[in-house]
């Protein structure tokens, strides 16, 4: 028996056994769930320019036929989430899922009405692994580091593997850090809640058992998404170097954003900054005018383009006189930004840039240009495609309200090469999910060299 198969079966049984939340209304009919379906089949079919780029096509249909068997009955909808989500690895790009609305949002206003969530953040590996990281929230954990074996009597491994077979991305390791960074919500999915959670550990001084009541508290994503200063950090470090963490490129407020860029621009000349590392782990993406103005204003020597190359769907409201609805067309990109050599602010020192497990969309659009025009050297691990989907466009599904997302583009990397498939950067470099600093520190240390 195949893994695959295996995850299948596994994910179907979790389906079959996972405790509805007591808050969910009453099911969705089987024929309004066959819609919900036809309606997601027609979303990705008009608006994906190609689904080949991340599945092959046979298999998608395959999928398609294996859940509109299982619709013959009635489902709530956090139910049909649990099947029609098993397409999410399959997708296997980020832009490409099935997924709950307003999850942020539906978090909040369960805690607001006095729900509680699994008590510990967590982190997961593609293979199963759940450790702890520390209290639901950020705070400190004597349980840190402390592998869990058992939830409730199931074996933690069991657990993940069913929520990671939901799980969207273009590889299982961004899949399983997805599920690190928001288990709370989705083991509320899939399990519902409960007042406590008989939990069995292993540590590095032997096994434990805890009863460890639900918690109450606001996840620490949360938190720190709404906290521009979570989000955005400047420090200047030892040895003339200074470290730079930008970890979303969507901020709303773009002057906010570009004031703190120019002011991090300022203090490296000011206290001449020689090396400068630039932190883009967690940065899921946003919008591409946030670091070609507010970080390539300052370090690019030549001109740059974002891209060599893209398809595209002609989608409703983007057609013209030469290309219609359904229309695929190809293109080249040859619009070009030039450099700002006189910028007064103007960076000529040597650039790192750490990418990682979260490194998405537009921050790899970022990072495929450093790399491609020598700007910079790209540090960490690849986890996601060079050649990436964009466009995003998102329906929402007629009966169960759930979201479908599709995107309408697909670009080729500035350089227009096609391999490797995945990111590598120019220097691999380990990176510990438990010690964010740990690969600054590493860095520095091989580049003293």
């Amino acid at each position: 028996m195949s893994a695959t198969f295996r995850a299948v079966l596994l994910a179907l049984s979790l389906l079959l056994s996972a405790a509805p939340s007591p808050a969910e209304p009453a099911g969705h009919s089987a024929e309004q769930l066959r819609q919900d379906l036809r309606a997601l089949r027609d979303m990705i079919a008009n608006t994906h320019p190609d689904p080949a780029h991340s599945v092959p096509p046979g298999r998608l249909e395959s999928a398609y036929a294996d859940i509109e068997a299982r619709l013959r009955a009635p489902m709530t909808t956090d139910e049909a989430w649990r099947l029609l989500a098993t397409l999410n690895p399959l997708f296997a790009d980020a832009h490409l899922l099935v997924g709950q609305p307003d999850w942020m949002g539906q978090t909040a206003a369960h805690l607001k009405a006095g729900g509680t969530l699994f008590p510990y953040e967590v982190q997961v590996d593609a293979a199963g692994e759940v450790r702890i990281r520390s209290e639901l929230g950020g705070a400190a954990s004597p349980r840190a580091g402390a592998r869990i074996e058992r939830i409730n009597g199931v074996p933690a491994r069991d657990i993940a593997a069913g929520l990671l077979a939901r799980m969207h991305g273009d590889t299982p390791e961004f899949r399983a850090h997805l599920l690190s960074r928001r288990w709370w919500f989705f083991f509320w999915k899939m399990h519902g809640q409960s007042a406590s959670y008989e939990l069995l550990l292993s540590q590095r001084d032997g096994g434990a058992s805890e009863l460890k009541p639900a918690s109450g508290a606001t996840p620490a994503l949360l938190t720190d998404d709404a906290d521009f200063d979570r989000q955005f950090k400047f420090e200047l470090l030892t040895d003339g170097a200074a470290l730079l963490t930008l970890n979303n490129f969507h901020w709303a407020d773009k002057a906010r954003y570009l004031d703190f860029t120019g002011r991090a621009f300022a203090a490296l000349r000011d206290a001449r900054v020689s090396t400068l590392i630039i932190d883009i782990r967690a940065n899921g993406g946003g919008n591409d005018d946030m670091w070609i103005d507010g970080i390539l204003r300052y370090i690019a020597d030549k001109p740059y383009r974002w891209a060599s190359g893209y398809r595209k769907k002609v989608i409703q409201g983007r057609a013209s006189g030469t290309e219609k609805v359904g229309d695929v067309v190809t293109g080249t990109v040859d619009k070009w930004v030039q450099p700002e050599p006189g910028h007064p602010l103007r960076f000529t020192g040597k650039t790192y840039l750490l990418v990682g497990r979260s490194t998405y969309s537009s921050a790899i659009l970022f990072a495929n240009v450093v790399q491609d025009f020598g700007f910079g050297k790209v540090v960490g691990g690849g986890y996601a495609r060079t050649s990436q989907s964009g466009g995003t466009q998102r329906a929402v599904l007629p009966n169960t309200g759930l979201i479908v997302s599709a995107p309408r583009l697909i670009l080729q990397r500035p350089s227009g090469a096609t391999e490797p498939v995945l990111l590598r950067p120019d220097i691999e470099m380990a990176d510990d999910p438990f010690d964010s600093r740990a690969m600054v520190d590493a860095l520095r240390a091989r580049t003293a060299r």
